[in-house]
């Protein structure tokens, strides 16, 4: 099962969709917040939708103003010229792993589940987690465990996954977590294994460095009044999408013009973050960590 889309009526709302408009979900998943778009566009309207998981393909609408689009959302710019689209009236992200991902032992998302250390979106690319865990230097592994995952003991763990790779291949969740067993301690150990594996996921699709491309070319196709919602569920993607919709950048430069005013390409339409209501997050405790942003093209 896909998970229930998160912010559902905020994020779509957020839009502020026109009847005849032209929008992109570059998350399709389940297809829920494409459901919600289709609902409020009119039969001009057109809605494009991205997911590079071939799971996901299996959730197509059949709706002749629907178009699936079987890609990483990092290539947004060029499948929309392909679609002879120029401009678009609205982006959608929601940039959570869904459940289906989660239960699914065969995909190696979670910790809780036993399985072979996958973790790939695209199954049809040939890096795995077990592939980073064997084949990685043990720096590499450092960096990746402390600035993707944000973990205090990122050289301690590179170091243990080193040591246990020199008898035999790390390529099971279970393997993983004999490995990981004296970093997570119990009062924190469902945190620890978050964070971990959430580090060898960001590394293994690539996806802050995809978030950071998609962001720059959904700007460039929003036409001016356009809109961006974006739902994210940890701090980097979260600071990436903050900066980005303040500043147009990464770093969080702020440009001037001549009179001292800050020259941005949105204006924020919601100047503090919205998260899900109590209600929600005990419906769908899995939104609990959403936060939702939306800018407007100026």
């Amino acid at each position: 099962m896909y998970h229930i889309p998160a912010l559902l009526q905020e994020s779509v709302g957020g839009l502020n969709i026109r009847p005849d408009g032209i929008y992109v979900d570059v998350t399709f998943g389940g297809g829920g917040h494409s459901k919600e778009i289709l609902k409020r566009l009119g039969e001009n309207g057109r809605l494009l939708a991205f997911d590079q998981d071939e799971d996901a393909y299996q959730n197509n609408i059949q709706d002749p103003r629907f178009t699936f689009v079987k890609s990483n959302f990092r290539f947004l710019k060029n499948f929309l010229r392909y679609h002879q689209i120029d401009g678009v009236d609205g982006i959608l992200a929601d940039l959570g792993v869904s459940s289906h991902h989660f239960d699914d032992s065969d995909r190696g998302f979670s910790f809780r589940l036993p399985g072979d250390l996958d973790m790939r979106m695209n199954r049809l690319s040939r890096r795995t987690a077990a592939d980073v865990l064997n084949e990685y230097p043990e720096e590499k592994l450092a960096d990746i465990f402390f600035f993707y995952g944000e973990l205090k003991s990122a050289r301690k763990i590179a170091t243990a996954v080193s040591a246990y790779r020199r008898s035999r291949r790390i390529d099971t969740v279970s393997d993983f977590l004999e490995v990981m067993k004296p970093f997570a301690f119990r009062e924190k150990e469902n945190k620890t294994l978050a964070q971990a594996f959430q580090a060898l996921r960001i590394e293994v699709n690539d996806e802050l460095e995809a978030l950071e491309e998609m962001l720059f070319q959904g700007l460039e196709m929003l036409k001016p009044g356009g809109r961006f919602s974006v739902i994210s569920y940890h701090s980097l993607e979260d600071r990436l999408v903050k900066s980005f919709f303040k500043t147009g950048n990464f770093q969080g430069h702020v440009n001037k013009d001549f009179f001292g005013n800050w020259e941005t390409p949105f204006e924020l339409i919601n100047k503090k973050v919205i998260v899900p209501t109590e209600e929600e997050q005990a419906d769908n405790p899995r939104s609990r960590s959403a936060k939702l942003r939306i800018a407007e093209k100026i």
